[in-house]
């Protein structure tokens, strides 16, 4: 088996472990555990699965609770998670709200230990997880010396770019942004190198009742489904980072996200939103240079 193939089983068995550990659709997974249990007693966690939570608990004070690792209980009441997707009656979703919230995690760094101080808590890694698990993968492959460049990714909505495309040296790799208006017409150019990307987007997941259309981004400090900007697109030092934040800002809004781009100099955003005219979208870049993003057609504000 040649190096090359061998790496990318190996990126691709890890990625199925970390799916195992942290999904919310199996029984037997760690998070599952952590759920049903951390409530009655503290749950030693796995080490890097204990940095990672940690690290999504600073980025909801960061953010003010928009980004929030503990509303898998919402998603849960409005059917995101195992269906069937429905608005929920006031008392459920009452309930959920009250098990939403990530001040109710105690974390122990000393002992890799957490704890509900709360019964119904549902930790949910979807808004963070893909681009942890894209995070490891580059870990496993910059710790390979045969290779020094890759762009791994999952799906549309995170990447990470590592080092230069092969055979460009100094060069960034070029990642199109999706127009969410006109998926055939590119809104301009990412140039991207050593830095992960992430895309949320209300219509990537959705459904309609009552002639009302519902998404899948909720807001953690309302419990509703949140109306904002067709899309939002992070670029920041890891994806999971990128991953996060993308969900935070779309929830924040253009104004929030520029007060924290311009104090953390490392993360830029780009935002699609509906423009004056129908099919003409607004695009809004926050953080990034005139190199890091090259707008196609459109104002660059």
């Amino acid at each position: 088996m040649s190096g090359a193939v061998s790496l990318a089983c190996g990126a691709l068995d890890l990625i199925e472990a970390l799916e195992a550990q942290m999904t919310v659709y199996r029984e037997d997974s760690e998070i599952s555990e952590l759920n049903r249990t951390a409530y009655q007693a503290t749950v030693r966690v796995e080490r890097r699965l204990f940095a990672l939570l940690e690290s999504a608990v600073e980025l909801s004070r960061q953010t003010g609770g928009a980004y929030d690792v503990t509303s898998g209980a919402l998603s849960e009441a409005w059917g995101f998670v195992k269906g069937p997707k429905r608005v929920p009656d006031p008392a459920a979703l009452a309930r959920a709200r009250e098990c939403t919230g990530w001040q109710h995690l105690r974390l122990d760094r000393a002992e890799q230990t957490i704890a509900f101080d709360r019964d119904g808590i549902r930790i949910n890694l979807g808004s963070i997880g893909k681009g942890y698990a894209i995070d490891r993968a580059i870990e496993l492959i910059r710790n390979n010396s045969l290779f020094d460049s890759a762009l791994v990714h999952g799906g549309r909505s995170s990447l990470f770019a590592l080092g230069s495309p092969p055979g460009q040296f100094g060069a960034r790799w070029e990642i199109a942004l999706r127009n969410p208006f006109a998926p055939d017409s590119p809104l301009g150019v990412l140039r991207l190198r050593n830095r992960g990307l992430g895309t949320s987007g209300a219509a990537f997941q959705q459904f309609v009742v009552d002639e009302k259309v519902y998404g899948h981004i909720i807001d953690p400090r309302t419990g509703e489904p949140a109306h904002g900007p067709a899309s939002v697109t992070v670029l920041a030092p890891d994806a999971a980072m990128a991953d996060a934040l993308s969900t935070a800002f779309f929830l924040l809004g253009p104004e929030a996200a520029a007060a924290y781009t311009a104090d953390h100099p490392e993360i830029g955003a780009v935002f699609v939103m509906e423009g004056a005219s129908e099919g003409s979208p607004r695009v809004v870049a926050l953080g990034l240079s005139e190199s890091d993003f090259v707008p196609a057609n459109e104002t660059l504000n």
